[in-house]
């Protein structure tokens, strides 16, 4: 399965780029949109989750909601929608093939199966490293299309689409969020060393420690997984900087969600 992943500034555009895909012939259940909802929408028995848990797609705790949008949002009639809180970003609304699983695994077990649903949804044939950017961009108030399909010309026709319909890639999104932070870990770093020459590596390592697989484990707790996809540079210096600060990242967000 393929994926095309278009992030966009408001619910709206979101939901103007899905009704694009739907008239190109796109089916409901190639189409999922994730986006924040907003206070007293859908249902409001989310159920906030314990200290305990970390952050992350595979820990949402959700009441799935149900039904067909129709003429709420605008979004096609025959596309369900499901409810549930994802820590550090709050209460989302998803709407799409997302929702299957996670009326399944709720109506089976409750919100936390729901949870584990909705990170095996995300994550079958989407790269993992990519997960917290989409938290990110939700907790930044934008939107999320994610469109899956078999065929390159499909794939390539939705990318097409939501482009035209003001979506940013996802490559991009991550690309500007690390410039907003890159000052500060240069400095962090070493003020008196040239840091472009150890950011390639740095940058790795932070990305590495927000992965859901890493994010609560220390640099030798994931050092095996780290083997796996960072052979050629987990032992460096650099990176091993760099997942410490990635981990303090994502502890900070974490403490910000909790206030």
């Amino acid at each position: 399965m393929k994926f095309v992943t278009g992030i966009f500034d408001s619910r709206g555009d979101a939901e103007n780029a899905l009704q694009k895909l739907r008239h190109a012939g796109f089916g409901a259940e190639q189409i999922c949109m994730l986006s924040p909802r907003a206070n007293g929408e859908g249902e409001s028995s989310c159920v906030q989750a314990t200290d305990g848990e970390q952050p992350g797609m595979g820990k949402v705790i959700g009441g799935v909601v149900g039904g067909a949008i129709g003429a709420s949002g605008g979004l096609p009639l025959g596309m369900a929608i499901s409810s549930a809180f994802l820590p550090g970003v709050g209460p989302v609304l998803a709407a799409g093939f997302i929702t299957a699983a996670l009326a399944g695994a709720a109506g089976a077990a409750g919100g936390a199966a729901a949870g584990g649903a909705l990170e095996y949804a995300l994550t079958e044939g989407l790269p993992r490293d990519e997960l917290y950017f989409y938290e990110d961009a939700l907790e930044h108030g934008r939107s999320i299309l994610i469109f899956r399909t078999e065929d390159d010309a499909q794939r390539e026709s939705a990318k097409d689409l939501m482009l035209k319909a003001g979506a940013e890639s996802i490559d991009a999104a991550r690309q500007k969020w690390w410039i907003g932070l890159r000052d500060a870990e240069a400095l962090h770093y070493d003020p008196n060393e040239d840091f472009s020459r150890a950011e390639a590596n740095y940058r790795k390592g932070f990305e590495a420690a927000l992965e859901p697989v890493n994010r609560d484990k220390s640099y030798d707790e994931a050092l095996k997984e780290l083997q796996k996809r960072y052979a050629d540079v987990c032992h460096t210096r650099e990176f091993q900087v760099g997942y410490a600060r990635g981990h303090r990242h994502a502890a900070s967000r974490q403490g910000r969600s909790r206030q």
